[in-house]
């Protein structure tokens, strides 16, 4: 039944969460609801533990070696701190510390010795203490009558005044998520490690193998994986970089299965999922296919291509604007598989019928529609809303997400703003808590400065707000860039972006910590190009923030409610949506038919690296890697049920962004490899889960084992580990 209704686009209500479900494979569960799924059945396909082996708040349980870092997942693999992840999600720690004449990113990096792990600069970890439902406090503080954006705020005060109370004792990181688009809130409590170290990452020819070719695709046969190692202070208390911290003492840390994989084995996961969208109703898919992803293709494209030139006339920016571009790109293929799916899978006209027979239902009695007879109505009053300032919005939206001298400078100027206002009435991330951050990426962001491709961007930036329609202009830019009639806009444009740059003094790391602390009347006062372009727009972007502020102050109003309708009329309830929060997946190794007369084997190996190798990059593999190959001594490494060293598998976990680095496990809790990746057909799961081809992209733990060991000879980090 659920291919069925899969296929039918009915992709709101396709498990009942209120009694223990159905072993459908979809599914990113809450380690709080954990309960709901039938652990009977999950044992008899292999899972060896129960509900609260996975999670309990005394020790943590297994999810206790599940960590948040980078912006993906790690698992401790050694009780002194070490972590596994994956290489792009170690990314930016090892771009920081390369350049040209040390280029770690190109070459790797291998600690020999603890005192050789070099700082993760910019990373944090987060070890998983607790979830409590905070969701009658948080609604409490809402009354009848409210605007949306009253509404809003009300909800953000009563978030701060929960965390804050939370994090009165220390040590511990607080933050309330919400699930059902305001439904449910949870106050989410973690371990905070501020101190994160380098020990081993693969060349960037073996963690990168295929570069954007091969992204989101299958087969694939990349080398994914990287360590890094957790410190805290000899007391065992967070604390950031210090010659005298310790390696994190993780009592939980995950085993490696060294055993062959087969189809049809048994898998689950633990990670954290960013966000999916799967419960959203038709105007919101509409507003997607219609603008948001045609709009964001177009314009990561642009600013990719802008950054690339610039990386081919130097190299030292080339590893500088690395980062950026390897994100950059991976979003632009991302959307671009979502857009494709979304179109090939008609979901906006599926979506559109579900609604439509959503309605009739609750038309069809009196106290339905008293209770639910407005919520689409008004949700499609919502959504035909944003087309009064759409383009003013979008102008502003790609001239922050372009320019970082301008980030830098709207941020200083809004920090001496906020910083005049009382702690609780101040935006969330520019309350005390977060200064220490804010300043410290003041700082490290120095690395990814490059003046030169800065400009080109800006310059792009600054064309879409110039050819703004007159309905849609911004008074603040208009008085910066005033042009005459029968004016060469492309020369007022020059002039106008020398005249920032060589004026200003944000670049200057110095200087930038100086204007960090300095008061807002002390901070116009310098008369520096880009703050004063900041101040002149800086009313135009808190009415972008205030319009976003009411949009989600009544969607979170109105779309709870229509998820109710939902359950009333499907008879059941859902697993909520992914929103950054750890959560438990299963499923099994499985290949799959992409389309007709096509089949993909569940496994790929190292003979297939060598079958792709061209010597260019991005095929250009690494010599030591190629004469492991031409030796043929793979040692243990070789798998003779797949003829060779095992690179890359399949299976059917539900994941997304954020799983990056998720430890993809056997029954008996042994890491098996990472998940790094969906399939390109299956992209489209963050809005529907499709059985017949939703995949996730997982690195074989055995890949890795054999690059540390017969091709690099990190004894180390080998001996650290516990292989079975």
């Amino acid at each position: 039944m659920k291919k069925s209704l899969v296929r039918l686009g009915l992709v709101a209500v396709l498990v009942v969460a209120m009694l223990p479900v159905a072993l459908a494979d979809e599914g990113m569960w809450p380690l709080y609801d954990l309960n709901k799924l039938d652990f009977a059945a999950l044992k008899a396909r292999g899972l060896q533990f129960g509900p609260e082996q996975i999670f309990n708040e005394k020790d943590g349980g297994l999810a206790a070696a599940v960590i948040q870092v980078g912006g993906g997942t790690g698992s401790f693999v050694s009780p002194n701190g070490l972590i596994i992840t994956n290489h792009h999600v170690a990314f930016g720690a090892i771009q920081q510390q390369s350049s040209v004449d040390q280029n770690y990113l190109h070459d790797g990096f291998y600690a020999k010795t603890q005192a050789e792990e070099i700082p993760a600069i910019g990373y944090e970890a987060y070890v998983p203490r607790s979830f409590t439902d905070v969701t009658d406090q948080i609604l409490k503080a809402t009354k009848p009558g409210m605007s949306d954006l009253e509404r809003y705020k009300a909800i953000d005060q009563k978030k701060k005044e929960i965390v804050k109370r939370a994090e009165s004792a220390g040590k511990v990181r607080c933050y309330v998520a919400t699930s059902f688009s305001g439904m449910k809130y949870h106050l989410v409590t973690s371990f905070r490690i501020q101190d994160v170290r380098i020990v081993y990452i693969p060349p960037q020819a073996i963690g990168e193998f295929g570069g954007d070719i091969d992204n989101w695709m299958w087969p694939r046969h990349t080398g994914d994986f990287s360590f890094l190692r957790a410190y805290v202070a000899p007391d065992g208390s967070p604390a950031t970089y210090a010659e005298n911290n310790v390696p994190y003492n993780s009592k939980t840390f995950l085993a490696i299965s060294s055993a062959p994989r087969a189809e049809g084995d048994f898998t689950f996961l633990l990670g954290y999922p960013g966000g999916t969208l799967r419960y959203r109703d038709s105007y919101s898919i509409n507003e997607h296919v219609s603008h948001r992803y045609p709009e964001d293709i177009q314009t990561i494209g642009d600013l990719v291509a802008i950054m690339d030139a610039a990386s081919r006339a130097d190299s030292m920016a080339a590893i500088r604007l690395s980062g950026t571009i390897k994100g950059y790109n991976n979003g632009l293929k991302n959307y671009q598989g979502m857009y494709r799916g979304l179109l090939r899978s008609n979901l906006l006209e599926k979506k559109q019928k579900l609604d439509a027979d959503l309605a009739a239902f609750v038309s069809s009695d009196p106290g339905r529609t008293k209770k639910y007879g407005d919520v689409l109505p008004s949700i499609k009053t919502l959504y035909a809303g944003l087309e009064t300032y759409r383009q003013k919005d979008r102008a502003l939206e790609v001239l922050s997400m372009s320019s970082t001298f301008y980030g830098l400078a709207h941020q200083l100027y809004k920090w001496s703003v906020e910083k005049a206002k009382k702690d609780a009435d101040r935006e969330p991330q520019f309350m005390d808590r977060n200064v220490d951050n804010m300043k410290r990426g003041m700082k490290e962001v120095q690395f990814e400065l490059v003046p030169a491709a800065d400009r080109k961007l800006f310059e792009y930036a600054l064309w879409k707000i110039v050819r703004l329609p007159a309905s849609q202009r911004i008074p603040g830019f208009d008085k910066q860039l005033t042009l005459a009639p029968g004016a060469d806009t492309a020369a007022a444009i020059q002039k106008f972006i020398t005249g920032l740059y060589d004026g200003t003094k944000i670049n200057d790391l110095d200087a930038r910590l100086k204007m960090f602390d300095m008061s807002n009347a002390d901070l116009v006062a310098l008369n520096d190009p880009f703050i004063n372009l900041a101040r002149d727009l800086y009313d135009e972007q808190e009415n972008l923030v205030t319009r976003n502020k009411t949009f989600s102050g009544a969607v979170d109003r109105i779309r709870p409610r229509y998820i109710e309708a939902l359950v009333a009329w499907r008879k059941g309830g859902m697993y909520p949506d992914a929103n950054g929060t750890i959560r438990f997946n299963y499923g099994e190794v499985k290949g799959y038919s992409p389309a007709d007369a096509t089949t993909y084997k569940f496994i790929t190996t190292l003979g297939g690296v060598v079958d792709k190798e061209t010597g260019q990059e991005p095929f250009a593999s690494p010599k030591e890697l190629l004469d492991v190959y031409r030796s043929g001594d793979f040692g243990r490494y070789n798998d003779p049920s797949i003829g060779g060293v095992p690179v890359n598998f399949l299976t059917t976990e539900d994941g997304t962004g954020g799983n990056s680095g998720s430890p993809v496990m056997n029954g008996k809790g042994e890491i098996t490899g990472l998940l790094f990746d969906s399939n390109w057909e299956g992209i489209i799961g963050d809005y529907y889960y499709d059985p017949v081809v939703k995949r996730s992209i997982v690195v074989d733990v055995r890949y890795a084992l054999f690059v540390l060991d017969r091709v690099y000879h990190a004894k180390r980090v080998l001996d650290e580990l516990t292989i079975h």
